[in-house]
């Protein structure tokens, strides 16, 4: 659907999104800069406060399956708000730290106000991302990319305006300013977000995380989502010591922060349109680990390639960087959606949270073990050794994607009767079918499933309890050429004429 034929709710829950993400990007971004030189001043290590940055996404990666799965219950709109409620208090909280001088009750403050965090974080997340699935049923890739812009742009004003607040009023000024600016959204949320419950007739039981990382494609794009979340993490904790020998002033310093932020912002609706459009998401997911391999070997440099840090190289090597996770996380989110329910899974609230919740819990437990590892290598190798780490997972998601894009089987059509008839299976081509009403006389209309349903039980495991036109009217959508859960012997709204 194109984005002039929205409805007034869809650009409502859009522009309610967009001012979120923004606020909520740039909480998470502006300590990047000067967070660091303030640990130090207290006395941590690279590893202290690597830590702290991991263990905010430790929590989300724990925590956001639970959501995921209790989602219908708890609500998404509550789930939304108290989310950013939380997290903009929160936020503001981080800013006191400042005034505690002693070593270790920083670092232990710090740890729990990021865990409080990262609790409202996930809930935020799970629910947007669930939300999104549901309102825009044709166009989830391009919707969710032009979301991500937002919070790219959140990224480039967070680290640059926590820079210059910094410069001007010293630690506590960008926390107190964007942490009340996250806070007034989430006020402004409570009010004109609309209701997205499911329907109580229409919703079925939530399956497992373990059910859906069974199925190999969503597997794949997981490790993906880590991997990338990895790289991310890997620069928040380690580029700022590494740029220390360029003695930048703190605004420029938090300009290079948002290099790879902004290209990911300007690049990520063109990677969603071309996942809704025109090419296969794992495509994209292979490029994305090229790019930031790329981006890896150029902002260290390397440690195999001559010579020492060039400021320029490093900027071509953010840019990068910046596509690569552009194409990753754009592509995985709806590469697992559709090939979740491609396998039998409901068309519904549920399994939007459980993907939702996956994608969230799994780019956190890169975000956490991105950074924590970031600051151990830093501590003993050097950023420029350090960097081989990332640049060699990426290199072996990148091959399984590509083994798996060339081993992939065409999903075998199989031949749906029509109720009437005795349940005999007829071929595509047989001579009874009568073109005047398109199923008469025991013909069989041919559709898609996934390989692995070629069993009469395997095709009812996961069959819906309603037919076609009851979950059209409860709000159930459509992804690709999915109308209903797999299995359930039930047409698509229409029935395609065969020649």
């Amino acid at each position: 659907m194109p984005m002039k034929d929205f409805s007034k709710r869809q650009w409502l829950t859009l522009v309610v999104f967009s001012i979120a993400d923004f606020c909520n990007a740039i909480c998470v971004s502006l300590q990047a800069p000067f967070y660091p030189k303030e640990a130090e001043r207290k006395g941590a290590t690279a590893t202290e406060y690597g830590l702290v940055f991991g263990i905010f996404e430790l929590v989300v990666f724990f925590i956001s399956p639970i959501y995921g799965q209790h989602l219908n219950r708890i609500g998404p709109k509550l789930l939304f708000n108290g989310g950013i409620f939380t997290t903009g208090a929160c936020a503001i909280l981080f800013g006191l730290l400042d005034h505690v001088n002693e070593h270790c009750p920083f670092i232990v403050l710090s740890f729990l106000i990021r865990i409080v965090e990262a609790l409202g974080n996930a809930a935020f997340l799970t629910a947007s991302f669930a939300i999104i699935a549901k309102e825009f049923p044709d166009n989830v890739a391009t919707t969710f990319a032009s979301l991500e812009t937002f919070f790219g742009l959140g990224l480039i004003v967070g680290p640059t305006v926590g820079g210059a607040l910094y410069q001007v009023g010293g630690y506590t000024t960008p926390f107190a300013i964007m942490g009340s600016a996250l806070f007034l959204a989430a006020i402004m949320t409570a009010f004109v977000l609309p209701e997205h419950a499911e329907p109580a007739e229409d919703a079925q039981q939530a399956s497992s995380l373990l059910q859906v990382l069974r199925i190999p494609g969503v597997l794949l794009a997981a490790s993906s989502i880590i991997v990338t979340s990895m790289s991310i993490g890997f620069l928040q904790a380690t580029l700022e010591p590494h740029l220390r020998q360029f003695d930048l002033p703190p605004m420029v310093l938090g300009l290079m922060f948002v290099i790879n932020g902004g290209t990911y912002a300007l690049t990520a609706p063109c990677w969603g349109w071309l996942c809704d459009k025109k090419v296969m998401p794992k495509i994209a997911t292979a490029t994305g680990c090229l790019l930031i391999i790329i981006g890896f070997l150029l902002v260290g440099p390397a440690p195999f390639i001559p010579g020492p840090t060039i400021l320029w190289v490093s900027i071509l090597g953010l840019v990068s960087h910046g596509l690569g996770i552009a194409a990753q996380l754009v592509a995985s989110f709806t590469d697992a959606l559709r090939t979740a329910i491609s396998y039998g899974f409901p068309n519904n609230l549920e399994t939007y949270g459980l993907i939702s919740g996956l994608w969230t819990s799994t780019f956190a437990l890169g975000a956490f073990v991105g950074p924590s590892i970031a600051g151990i290598l830093y501590d003993s190798v050097g950023f420029r050794n350090g960097t081989m780490f990332i640049v060699l997972l990426n290199v072996i998601v990148g091959i399984l994607v590509v083994i798996f894009i060339c081993c992939s089987r065409q999903r075998v059509p199989y031949k749906q009767v029509p109720p009437a008839e005795d349940l005999k299976v007829t071929t595509s081509n047989s001579e009874s079918y009568n073109s005047s009403n398109g199923h008469a006389g025991g013909s069989a209309i041919a559709i898609e499933r996934p390989p692995g349903m070629n069993g009469i039980i395997a095709c009812n495991s996961y069959k819906n309890r309603h037919g076609t036109w009851h979950r059209k009217e409860s709000g159930a959508i459509l992804i690709g050429p999915y109308s209903t859960s797999y299995g359930s012997c039930e047409s698509r709204g229409f029935l395609e004429s065969v020649a």
